[in-house]
Parts: C-alpha cells; structure tokens; sequence
C-alpha cells in the first residue's frame, strides 16, 4: 500500500482501510497466521496517513488484546469500525488455545463498551457496527 501512496493521492478524495484485529502480536499469530503482524499494519496506516490519505481500521474479528490498540493507533487514523464477526471457522484455535471467552456475545459487547470511548477519548472517531 505505501508504495501506491502517489497513485491514492491522484484519486479524488482518497480512503484506505485495513483491518486490526488485535494488538497482540502473540494472539494474531494463533488465530491469524498468514497475516501482516500488528505492528506492519500500524506502520502501513501511520505512513498513509502522513501522507494526507483519509486511513481507518476496522477491528473485526474482534480478539482478545484488542484494547491494546488504543494507544497505538491514535494518530494514524480518521477513525475505527469495530465488529465483531463472530466467524466459526476458527473455533478450534479459540479451544485449543483456551479463548472460548472471546467466541461468546458478551465479550463482543464488552468490548464495545471498553474500546469505543477509549478511542472517542483519543479523538478518534469510532462505529460500532453490530
């Protein structure tokens, strides 16, 4: 994405999103292997975002260790999406690893209520979609 930052900036009114599920690098490594670690996404919105590109990161599938993302994303983004997308592909790694908490409704609800004014608190605007 970075590399494509003059192209973005050729657009009219540009928006780029990625998607945060945690701010545990350890966490995403279970339940999401194959993805960018944590921090090499923050770098990639900080970077867009410096540039003058609108950026925001949508938390979904929310995990456990997501609060942590307050302190680190404040200021590389417009704003947040969190949801909860409680997918079921990934059960077993949730059991295996002993985080059936975060599969169960309350934890998504408990989540929004913990992170949504925690990022409003920063200025960060924040939907919570579900």
């Amino acid at each position: 994405m970075l590399r494509d930052t003059a192209l973005l900036r050729r657009t009219n009114k540009p928006k780029v999103g990625l998607t945060v599920t945690t701010g545990d690098d350890r966490v995403r490594r279970l339940c999401e292997p194959k993805a960018p670690s944590v921090s090499a996404g923050i770098k990639t919105l900080a970077g867009l975002h410096s540039s003058g590109i609108r950026t925001y990161a949508m938390i979904a599938p929310m995990l456990p260790k997501s609060k942590e993302l307050v302190a680190v994303i404040k200021g590389k983004v417009d704003y947040i999406l969190i949801d909860g997308m409680n997918y079921h592909y990934g059960d077993w790694v949730h059991r295996k690893y002993k985080l059936e908490s975060s599969m169960q409704d309350g934890f998504f609800h408990g989540k929004n209520r913990e992170l949504a004014p925690d990022f409003e608190k920063e200025g960060i605007q924040c939907q919570v979609l579900f």
